[in-house]
């Protein structure tokens, strides 16, 4: 009978071994609305200049920034994935906490070792005398084996909750790569913008130039004063210095765009050329979509999950805990009896530990994770609306600049009639060239709004497509049994 109370233990935590103490996970449940607000379709018809992607086109590529068909802003984010330290700061997060999983995954296994040894002892004669009592050599090679097994789902809501926190960290990576891709396309549309003010303020000195002769050579007859030319001097010279002062801020750019791709910024340069990019069309789908494609949700969801693992481990606390115990080898004091049939020494049996008295320990631990399970499911449906926000922001902006960037052509061109009209008047000797100033003024004025609202549109597309996510979706995130994996980590995919 009692060897076959360490059998009747083992079957015992075999049967017990399939309970999970612990909530049931179920993914919280959020109000996504049915439409954008800021696509109506009557406000479509009015607008012109930005176009949503048709049907066929309405799934979003990871590769996103192709869209924009520009080969110099392709060629910077190919280098992001490769050099940007960012991201592969994020990516080593990721393997660390892959490899976490494993470490939680190991408790799964008993844990055996061994102390082997040989030692010699010699024991004083009890009545004191010199002489010694010799006991011969001892070979011993023992393994010790410990098993704790998981009869309430500790070990298993462990591996969930490092799974679900692993999934966390790829989320991350994903955000840190969509935003380190955002902010690339965001700095060179800046820096393509101080481009475009350049040609315009480049184009403005010239006029101004050939305003300065015109008014020098009528004082020069006696038709103007030494006044005007004075104010076409201002004029020109304060054109001159914004037009120098514009390297300051494209410099800036630049060396953030070097920073982005893992460049320094000393050995790094882009080629000046104006903004003349045009938005492309954006698939935006449906509101309930963006569930799956923002990785930040993706990632506070996985919090949720790995919160709700951390209760079931709390739980399992308030259980007893056996761990199985084995012990066996061999012992002679011969070498060559050593791994003899007779020299083999084993002990096999249970142990049952359960705490009695802690002070509310367990129950306030308990409480912790419970509360902090809630705190994960505010910061998700926080994420959700935060998303939605960020959508609509930017699918306003797109929609409102379309319409703005058409009035502001119009400025522009009217201005340049005023211009051309109040140049004639003065050469004429009917108007002062006061006139002249405020029309020049006038001019320079709308053609740097004209620029700087087209850097917004461009701005709002970039932010739109990283508010959509970029064409990541939450399919791509790491499974528990990919992540259980011994095999080298893949790659996460650019």
């Amino acid at each position: 009978m009692s060897r076959r109370l360490p059998v009747v233990a083992l079957i015992s935590v075999v049967v017990v071994g399939g309970c999970t103490v612990g909530p049931k996970y179920h993914t919280p449940s959020v109000q996504a609305p049915a439409a954008y607000k800021e696509l109506t379709p009557a406000e479509l018809k009015t607008t012109d200049g930005w176009k949503v992607a048709q049907p066929s086109d309405n799934v979003l590529r990871s590769d996103w920034w192709q869209m924009f068909n520009d080969p110099e802003l392709n060629s910077l984010e190919a280098q992001v994935n490769v050099s940007n330290q960012s991201i592969a700061a994020a990516t080593a997060s990721f393997f660390a906490a892959r490899a976490i999983v494993r470490e939680v995954r190991s408790q799964y296994f008993p844990t055996v070792s061994t102390n082997p040894s040989i030692s010699e002892s010699r024991q004083v004669s009890p009545r004191g005398g010199s002489s010694q009592a010799s006991q011969g050599p001892d070979y011993l090679l023992p393994f010790d084996a410990s098993y704790v097994p998981d009869l309430w789902g500790r070990v298993r809501n462990a591996v969930r909750s490092a799974s679900a926190a692993a999934q966390v960290s790829a989320a991350d990576l994903e955000s840190a790569r969509l935003t380190v891709h955002a902010d690339l396309a965001v700095d060179y549309y800046d820096l393509r913008a101080q481009d475009g003010l350049k040609q315009v303020l480049d184009s403005t000195v010239i006029a101004y130039r050939e305003s300065l002769r015109l008014t020098t050579a009528l004082y020069e007859t006696g038709i103007d004063s030494d006044e005007a030319v004075a104010q076409a001097e201002t004029q020109l010279e304060t054109a001159e210095a914004e037009d120098t002062n514009l390297g300051i801020l494209r410099s800036q750019y630049e060396h953030a765009i070097a920073l982005l791709v893992g460049q320094p910024a000393s050995t790094f340069s882009i080629p000046m050329e104006p903004l003349k990019a045009n938005p492309p069309a954006i698939p935006f789908g449906a509101p309930s979509q963006l569930l799956e494609r923002r990785p930040d949700i993706a990632a506070a969801e996985r919090s949720v999950a790995e919160a709700n693992a951390q209760i079931g481990i709390a739980k399992a606390a308030f259980y007893p805990t056996v761990t199985l115990l084995a012990s066996g080898g061999f012992e002679s004091g011969s070498i060559t009896d050593w791994f003899t049939w007779p020299s083999r020494i084993w002990s096999v049996g249970p142990s049952v530990a359960e705490t009695i008295f802690e002070g509310g320990l367990r129950r306030a631990t308990d409480q912790q994770f419970e509360a902090a399970y809630d705190e994960t499911v505010a910061n998700y449906r926080q994420t959700v609306l935060t998303a939605f926000q960020q959508v609509e922001d930017n699918l306003s902006s797109l929609r409102i600049l379309s319409q703005e960037i058409q009035q502001q052509d119009t400025a522009v061109r009217s201005a340049e009639r005023n211009l051309s009209l109040a140049t004639e008047r003065y050469r004429l000797g009917i108007d002062p060239y006061l006139n002249v100033i405020t029309a020049q003024t006038t001019l320079l004025s709308n053609q740097q709004t004209a620029v700087n609202l087209r850097l917004q549109q461009m701005t709002s597309s970039v932010q739109l497509i990283e508010a959509l996510g970029g064409g990541w979706n939450a399919s791509q995130l790491p499974s528990p049994s990919a992540l259980a994996s011994s095999s080298s980590p893949p790659k996460p995919t650019p």
